[in-house]
């Protein structure tokens, strides 16, 4: 039996219950960018009606088109929308916060006993279910943005420049965007972003903010707001820098992180799988923070805790942090620890600088966002550079040894056999990681 549909919107909330959802959420969010905008959708819009689908939906559009994460950013703008400036912040910062203290701790025990059998043991599972997890990913992104020849195009040329061509990440993007810039004047409707994200179309009676409740006033477009958040986001990240150069000078590990995450925070259109063979490029080959396996290791640690999945790079910073001593080589976990925090700060905040800037120009254009094309070319894209990662994945996973040794025939297996529970049982990936982990210390024992 259906319960009857409310006829009166909810009380209004208050900034301490809508912290204390935030705070829950930060530790209940797994499942990807999917399962954490359905967790939102299914607590603000459904259950709590803080929200209407279709403000939920136009928030949400918005954030599909920034770079960074979307959940992540979804989060900051109903935190904003509902509480002003510091409702957004402790919105995403909660999001992310719960994270980072997990990564550090899970980083450590890594570092310290990753050579452990029973912690080996459960990693030689969990990497081969990783690369499933990241060809699924290609799949379920290409089924969205490859429908017609012209993306499937642009992803096969993708695919081609970095995987053969070995292009710098950031160079793809830009060629993906002026495509769609330029494209969609000629061809319109192939560049056309298709489709709504997330459930249409329920009828959960009316919302806190609904269909037709007025933009508040914080929310309303000003030149001055504008300025002052762009000026104040500016100021965070120059004294943050400032910082780190006065401390340890501007080649300085900390720095040089500082540094890199920034322009990593500006290139992650289409998610963290788009942006890791760029994380993956200047951490591993150009600054030597950590080695490729141990990258890949991170990966399997970030799909097992709550929170955005950029903040594997969390982890990077450290094991970077870590391996570099930046405080010296008696204070190694408090190092490795300022490191995962300093690239957890420059990684985010220009996320919390795009929804507190932009968000009144998006309360001000409900349905009439007219800059979609270069997100579907750079989304397209990110298709083949996804599968790019895949095969790195596979390579590094199959061939722990190189090509010139043998193939780790249980490892092909546990990535065939999660790629069956992915595409035909629909198996989620917390539940999938653990069988494999315990798949991976079963073998280890075997042997």
């Amino acid at each position: 039996m259906t319960s009857p549909i409310p006829h009166h919107p909810p009380v209004p909330v208050s900034f301490m219950e809508a912290f204390r959802f935030w705070l829950k959420l930060g530790f209940i969010s797994f499942g990807g960018p999917a399962g954490q905008i359905a967790i939102m959708h299914a607590e603000l819009v459904e259950r709590r009606r803080w929200i209407s689908e279709r403000r939920f939906l136009h928030a949400l559009n918005y954030c599909m088109l920034l770079p960074g994460p979307e959940a992540q950013q979804l989060a900051t703008y109903l935190g904003w929308l509902m509480h002003r400036t510091w409702g957004g912040i402790v919105a995403g910062a909660l999001f992310v916060l719960p994270s980072l203290f997990i990564l550090i701790g899970l980083s450590w025990v890594y570092i310290r006993f990753g050579d452990v059998p029973v912690v080996a043991g459960l990693f030689y599972g969990i990497k081969p279910a990783v690369t499933a997890v990241v060809l699924h990913a290609a799949h379920r992104i290409g089924t969205r943005a490859l429908r017609n020849p012209w993306m499937w195009g642009i992803a096969v040329a993708a695919f081609v420049a970095i995987f053969v061509f070995d292009t710098p990440f950031p160079a793809i993007v830009l060629a993906a965007g002026l495509m769609g810039h330029f494209g969609a004047r000629r061809w319109p409707q192939v560049f056309a972003l298709g489709g709504a994200h997330g459930p249409k179309g329920a009828a959960h009676g009316p919302a806190l903010i609904d269909d037709d409740t007025p933009t508040p006033a914080h929310a309303r477009f000003s030149r001055a707001h504008l300025a002052k958040v762009l000026g104040a986001g500016l100021l965070l990240w120059l004294l943050g820098m400032l910082a780190l150069v006065a401390t340890q000078g501007w080649q300085g590990t900390l720095a040089q992180m500082g540094w890199f995450f920034t322009k990593a925070a500006l290139l992650t259109f289409g998610g963290a799988y788009a942006v890791l063979p760029y994380v993956y490029q200047g951490a591993v080959d150009t600054h030597q923070w950590l080695s490729g396996a141990q990258m890949i290791d991170g990966l399997a640690l970030g799909e097992t805790t709550p929170g955005p999945l950029i903040m594997v790079v969390a982890f990077v910073g450290f094991i970077g942090g870590w391996t570099k001593a930046v405080l010296g080589p008696d204070a190694l976990f408090l190092g490795a620890a300022l490191a995962a925090t300093v690239v957890t700060f420059f990684t985010f905040l220009p996320s919390f600088i795009f929804i507190l800037a932009g968000g009144p120009l998006v309360e001000a254009t409900h349905g009439k966002l007219g800059f979609t094309a270069p997100l579907s070319a750079i989304t397209a894209a990110v298709v083949g550079v996804i599968l790019n990662l895949a095969l790195f994945f596979a390579y590094h996973v199959w061939w722990p040894k190189g090509f010139a040794g043998p193939v780790d025939v249980p490892s092909v297996v546990i990535t065939l056999a999660a790629l069956v529970a992915l595409f035909r049982f629909k198996l989620g990936v917390m539940p999938l990681l653990g069988l494999c982990a315990l798949a991976g210390l079963a073998l280890t024992w075997l042997r």
